[in-house]
């Protein structure tokens, strides 16, 4: 399986990238966040990797963040959830998204993405909250307002949760948010803590 591809950009579109390693130019598909990171034309570009076989097709998706590939995989394992899916919704949801949406039931939130109804967000939101539902804050939602130190504990168990969905074990994921500001909104925490997480690997 490819891990990942390094090369020079041969070709660019909002939905695909073209890379040339040793002259073999890799397809990939990616999503518009990828899209928008791509070098200029004739640079160098890196792209990590995850391949799809069919009957019919050998397919490439490529992305520009490690964190963007993981919630890739976690969506496109849900029942019912192919890989255009999953492109579509990280084409409109950051992953720092796309988890906090599983980890606090905002199955509306995915339904934003293209050919994503209300059905398939709910069993999204549904099999990735029963995966990781164990580290959920209890209560769900929102902590009551002028709750200081609950809310803060509550934003650090949703980003621990929320960095479950993307595929971090819960010691790393609880590490990692352990380091910072509890009181930072959740959001925050995810992509900071997945900053440091990137460093260490």
């Amino acid at each position: 399986m490819l891990y990942s591809v390094r090369g020079k950009l041969i070709y660019a579109q909002p939905k695909v990238a073209v890379i040339e390693c040793g002259g073999v130019g890799f397809r990939c598909q990616i999503t518009m966040t990828t899209a928008r990171r791509l070098p200029a034309l004739g640079a160098e570009a890196m792209l990590y990797t995850i391949m799809n076989v069919r009957e019919d097709a050998i397919e490439l998706f490529g992305f520009a963040e490690q964190s963007e590939l993981e919630c890739f995989k976690q969506l496109t394992a849900v029942t019912g959830v192919g890989p255009k899916a999953g492109l579509a919704i990280l084409s409109e949801l950051s992953p720092e998204k796309v988890a906090l949406a599983a980890a606090s039931g905002d199955y509306k939130a995915l339904t934003r993405a293209q050919g994503v109804g209300p059905k398939l967000a709910q069993r999204i939101v549904l099999e990735l909250k029963d995966k990781f539902g164990a580290l959920a804050p209890s209560g769900g939602s929102e902590a009551p307002a002028g709750a200081g130190v609950p809310s803060a504990a509550g934003n650090a168990a949703q980003a621990v949760s929320a960095l479950a969905v993307l595929g971090f074990t819960p010691g790393e994921a609880a590490a990692a948010v352990g380091k910072l500001d509890g009181s930072l909104p959740v959001e925050t925490l995810v992509r900071d803590a997945l900053k440091s997480l990137a460093k260490k690997g």
